[in-house]
Formats: structure tokens, sequence, C-alpha cells
């Protein structure tokens, strides 16, 4: 079995996504899910392992067909433990497997969510994280052109899957996130 080293993880995850944006989505989903594993007190290495890998394969194979179906082969073939690669394959729901884990369930609000999150700093005059607020990014769910690849029943699914009013769980993942703006490239002008 392979062990959970983050910077093992890290080396997959560089290996199979060149693109820079969808390397920085892995950290920002990490940086949230980690965040959660705190406050459930869940094992962080575990959850932050997990939610860095689960988009690693989508570079080399973005079709449906093969994502993330690719990636948990990999997994597998590599030693990763079951529970994760069944959590990666959890995230998406053309997978039809269904997430019954806690941390599943938090992989899947903070996967879209962070990426929503990202957008809605971006487009800030500061392009920042740090002056961003929950009800900025909830006000940006009801504009359908903008991040319109975003699915908004599944930022407000995720927040329910995990118990969690949307407002919440929003300012969750922004403070979360907002640890690692640098890594993120959303320090902005600030």
């Amino acid at each position: 079995m392979t062990t959970m080293s983050r910077e093992s993880a890290w080396a997959l995850v560089t290996e199979f996504t060149q693109n820079e944006n969808l390397r920085k989505h892995a950290l920002a989903v990490e940086a949230a899910v980690r965040g959660y594993a705190r406050l459930f007190g869940e094992d962080e290495e575990a959850w932050g392992v997990t939610a860095l890998l689960h988009d690693f394969d989508y570079d080399r194979y973005p079709d449906l067909a093969d994502h993330p179906f690719k990636g948990a082969e990999i997994l597998r073939e590599r030693g990763y433990a079951e529970w994760l690669v069944r959590a990666v394959l959890s995230h998406a729901d053309h997978t039809q497997v269904a997430r019954e884990s806690r941390l599943e369930h938090v992989l899947f609000a903070c996967d879209e969510m962070a990426g929503f999150v990202t957008a809605a700093a971006l487009v800030r005059p500061s392009k920042s994280l740090l002056d961003l607020e929950a009800n900025s990014v909830v006000k940006r769910m009801k504009e359908k052109a903008f991040a319109r690849a975003v699915n908004r029943d599944d930022l407000r699914r995720g927040a329910e899957e995990i118990g969690l009013p949307l407002n919440d769980h929003v300012a969750n993942v922004i403070a979360f996130m907002r640890a690692k703006a640098d890594d993120l490239g959303l320090r902005g002008n600030l």
C-alpha cells in the first residue's frame, strides 16, 4: 500500500497535470477539505491527500467516459487505499458511486465550491480572496452568465450534504482557502 504522503500525492498531480489552473484547483480543494477535516476532527493528512488527487487525471483524460475512472485505475495500480479511490470516484455524479462517508460528502461539497470561490475572487478589483465575503459569492450564484460551467445545484447540494447552510459553507471555504492565498495566486493586489 502506498504511503499517504502529501509529497507523493503532489508528485502524482504534477506528473499528470500540466495545466497550472488545474494544479491550483487541486490545491484549493485540498485547502478546503483539510479545513473541514480540522473542523470535524478527522485525519487532515488523509483527507488532504484525497482532495489533492481528486482530479489528477483530468488534464490527460477530460472526457466523462474516462475521468475519474482512469484516475481510479492508476491510484489502484499505485497502491492507494480503496477508501481513497472510492472517494475520488464518488466526487463525480456520473460515476454512479454514491457518496457515503463524511470525506466523500466534503470532497463533493468543496470541489465545485472551491472553483466558484476562485472565480469570484478573480473578478474582484483586488483579485483577492482576502476581501471576498460569502454574501458576494452567494450573490454571484444568481448570475447565470458568471462561471456558467459551474452547476449551481451542485453548490447548494454540497452544502446540504455536509449539513451546513449555504452561506456558512461558502464562508468556510473562503476562510480555508485564504490560508493558502499565495499558493493559489489569490492574494491579488492587497
